[in-house]
């Protein structure tokens, strides 16, 4: 992370020189005539703590001020991610509105954004991220700059299959006139431990240059058997070949090994309120004590459970290594057109046996992606910019989910509890990946020829895309007041899916499909004053629905969906933006109304419409900075099914014990279908605030803070369990030794809040789990310059 230098008074230092010097002569001229002169001044946007004077490149051109982009979005500068202490993309809900999220279990992998999952890019290209809202961590070794913007991702971008928002990360670059080296070292909480180094030169001056930036983390955790240990390399290379081009070339590794934290089962309204569990295991209605479908509990307590007793297993194995490369190369052909060529490859492998007999391994997903792009000023007031992608994914995977059951299983009993060793009967649905280890097959086979399939089916794929898009967009300055900006793209999709592994004796199932989707945008931007710009957008955007890293499955006819490319999504939102220029200020707020497609876990497609409103404010002026987020969320089944787990979670017990719980004894996990409906989707504060400030106290000792706020929400679809009113305040200071060394304290959850928030984005298992957030922490950072 770039060293906090505290704020360059220069030129109030050289008004105050230039009057001491002006008065000292007049004194020598003429002893008997003393002028007194008073200087004041103040520094603006001098911390970087403020957006408004951030550019955005990629998604709608390069080069875009913030005030000219016709849509909600915050750019989390640098100074901001290290400020506001964002190691991670659940992180960006502390300045972002209208971006809370569920845990991931416990490893966020993918932003949420306006109540659904969205997609992550890395330098404009959508990067792998693996299986929906549980893939992998990210790496924020590599990480300069955050762009969050709400809404489907625009034409320049290419179809995705996320449409919330997205999240466009900006790596690090190689200085071409400077020379740095910065140590970043911290401790914390539960032993959690990170070192940073990241080093740059100049080659040749002006022309080129290199940058290393290396980073372990090995964290404890404060949950029982969990914890997080991980190794980034990330290098760049920049090259200014001639004054008309630029060449950024950057690689990144990453290994991490990391937790599937299930949180807390059984949530019911008394353990979110007072931590009280109901004790008692589940037994399957054939008297088997192992978790299992329909398993009934007979409550035997009601207990005090510790909040970091959650639903982990010691002999779990998860881990993932991916590789990553991108290329920017950029040149002006001539005063009106500028050429761009983005190169993007990944590799990406993943695997996750777990005792629960819960299975995801990714053996290899390779992605690779091209795009051109040549932009056209045709005069001041006219410019077109015309893209060409290709993008190919490659995906061999194996799944296995469909004996999972939590509801069962009591935290508060022996580890074996947690475990589902598969019987005879379950491994005959299965196939044996490897000795011991039991995955579905990659399609269905009818065996013993009863007119229905054998097996159970998750999300195993053998797959290759190739995704081939055009794109135009043109932008227009009418007058000095009015602009427009309208574009329009086509993506072709060549689709295969195999069968993986199919059973022995068995000729592996396959299928192919050839498909075009459509995406368009319009924009209108007016300026009321100089400072004041008001905007409307409306887009509309078919997407796709994809399994693990972005592979096709194959459904239980064998054949690849066509509803997999069937998702539409549309997006009006209409706002206003305050930027002045002399001011420290930087106001906008936004009104939209989306509609989108979320996948279910099954491969179905379920309609959500969001309404809302979203407003964010910034002041940036020493000594002081401030910032201020609020949303409104009316996010609802767009008259669409949805599922969940389990229908409630009192389904899990009987009734023998109502001083307990009053149980339906209808058992879970029952897998639960809810008919169509405009019902309020679970999982979801509909209102969030988030205030986050700090002040210069000397030249060398700083303090802030950051305060999330969330309104009441419904866990589960039948809205039988809430979480609360809930806020979360963290505080930190720091000191600078010197303008080389500086020591930091991150104290959260200062008050130490009994917090909680969903486990899956969804609500699939709203009724089934709750994740609680940590208690009070620290973290000490140490941060040196050579």
């Amino acid at each position: 992370m770039p060293i906090y230098r505290y704020p360059n008074r220069s030129l109030t230092a050289l008004a105050v020189g230039l009057a001491l010097f002006s008065s000292l002569t007049v004194v020598a001229d003429d002893t008997s005539a003393i002028e007194v002169i008073h200087v004041s001044g103040k520094a603006i946007n001098d911390k970087g703590l403020s957006p408004k004077n951030s550019t955005v490149d990629g998604p709608f051109g390069d080069g875009i001020a913030l005030k000219d982009i016709a849509r909600s979005v915050t750019p989390i500068t640098s100074e901001m991610i290290e400020q506001l202490n964002i190691i991670d993309l659940s992180d960006i809900q502390k300045v972002s509105p209208n971006s809370y999220s569920a845990s991931g279990f416990g490893a966020s992998s993918l932003p949420t954004i306006r109540g659904q999952l969205g997609e992550l890019y890395q330098d404009g290209v959508r990067r792998q991220a693996g299986n929906n809202g549980f893939g992998i961590p990210m790496s924020f070794n590599a990480i300069d700059q955050i762009d969050v913007v709400k809404g489907a991702p625009p034409v320049l971008l290419g179809t995705s299959q996320r449409n919330g928002g997205f999240v466009n990360v900006h790596s690090k670059v190689a200085p071409t006139n400077d020379k740095f080296a910065n140590l970043t070292a911290s401790a914390g909480s539960w032993e959690h431990y990170r070192a940073q180094l990241d080093v740059a030169t100049d080659i040749v001056e002006d022309q080129s240059g290199v940058r290393l930036s290396v980073e372990h983390i090995d964290n404890g955790s404060y949950y029982d058997y969990s914890g997080f240990q991980s190794d980034s390399i990330f290098a760049a290379f920049r090259l200014l070949p001639d004054d008309a081009s630029t060449w950024d070339i950057n690689v990144e590794y990453y290994d991490v090994d990391f937790t599937d934290n299930a949180g807390i089962n059984r949530p019911t309204q008394a353990l979110i309120d007072d931590g009280l569990y109901v004790t008692g295991q589940g037994v399957q209605p054939n008297g088997s004590t192992i978790a299992g479908a329909n398993a009934i509990v007979s409550p035997t307590g009601l207990v005090k459970i510790d909040r970091s007793q959650v639903l982990t297993d010691p002999d779990n194995i998860n881990n993932a290594q991916t590789f990553i490369i991108h290329s920017t190369y950029v040149r002006e052909l001539s005063d009106k057109a500028t050429f761009k060529n983005i190169t993007y490859y990944q590799h990406l492998e993943r695997e996750e046996i777990a005792q629960n007999s819960f299975v995801e391994i990714i053996d290899g997903a390779d992605t690779a992606q091209n795009r051109v792009e040549l932009a056209y000023q045709w005069n001041n007031d006219q410019n077109t910019i015309v893209a060409a992608d290709i993008r190919y994914n490659k995906v061999l995977g194996y799944s296995q989910f469909t004996t999972e059951a939590d509801l069962p299983i009591d935290l508060t009993g022996p580890i074996e509890n947690r475990r589902i060793p598969l019987t005879a009967e379950q491994q005959a649905r299965l196939v044996e990946l490897r000795p011991g280890v039991f995955v579905s097959p990659g399609a269905q086979y009818d065996i013993d020829g009863n007119g229905s399939g054998d097996y159970s089916l998750s999300d195993t794929t053998d797959s290759t895309s190739w995704q081939t898009g055009l794109a135009i967009q043109h932008n227009s300055q009418w007058t000095d007041k009015l602009s427009t900006s309208i574009g329009y793209r086509a993506d072709f999709y060549d689709v295969e899916a195999r069968d993986a592994l199919a059973p022995q004796g068995q000729i592996a199932a396959s299928d192919s499909i050839n498909e075009m989707l459509e995406s368009g945008q319009i924009s209108i931007s007016y300026q009321l004053s100089d400072f004041i710009t008001t905007y409307a957008s409306a887009s509309y955007n078919e997407s796709t629905s994809n399994s693990m890293a972005g592979g096709t499955t194959l459904g239980a006819n064998n054949q690849i969906s066509s509803q997999n490319f069937a998702t539409e999504n549309t997006l009006t939102e209409v706002g206003i933006k305050y930027s002045p220029n002399d001011s420290a200020w930087y106001v906008d707020a936004a009104v939209f109304d989306q509609k989108r497609s979320l996948r279910n876990r099954d491969g179905s497609n379920t309609g959500i419409r969001t309404k809302g409103f979203e407003a964010q404010a910034f002041y940036d002026a020493d000594p002081y900075w401030f910032s201020a987020g609020y949303s409104y969320l009316d996010a609802r089944y767009d008259n669409s099914a949805s599922s969940q787990d389990t229908v409630q979670v009192a389904d899990a017990f009987d009734n023998s014990r109502p001083d307990i719980i009053t149980g339906t004894g209808i058992g879970a996990p029952n897998f639960a279908s809810f008919a169509p409906s405009n019902s309020r989707v679970q999982g979801l504060p509909e209102q969030s605030l988030t205030i986050n400030g700090g002040i210069a106290i000397t030249e060398k000792w700083k303090a802030g803070f950051s305060g999330l706020y969330t309104k009441s929400y419904p866990l589960d679809y039948l809205a039988t369990v809430y979480i609360r009113d809930q806020y979360t305040l963290n505080i930190n200071t720091r000191y600078d030794f010197s303008e080389q060394t500086s020591v930091r304290l991150d104290v959260n959850n200062v008050t130490d809040q009994k917090n909680w928030r969903p486990v899956f984005e969804g609500g699939y298992f709203g009724s089934t789990l709750v994740y609680p957030e940590l208690p009070i922490n620290a973290t000490l950072t140490l941060q040196h310059s050579f």
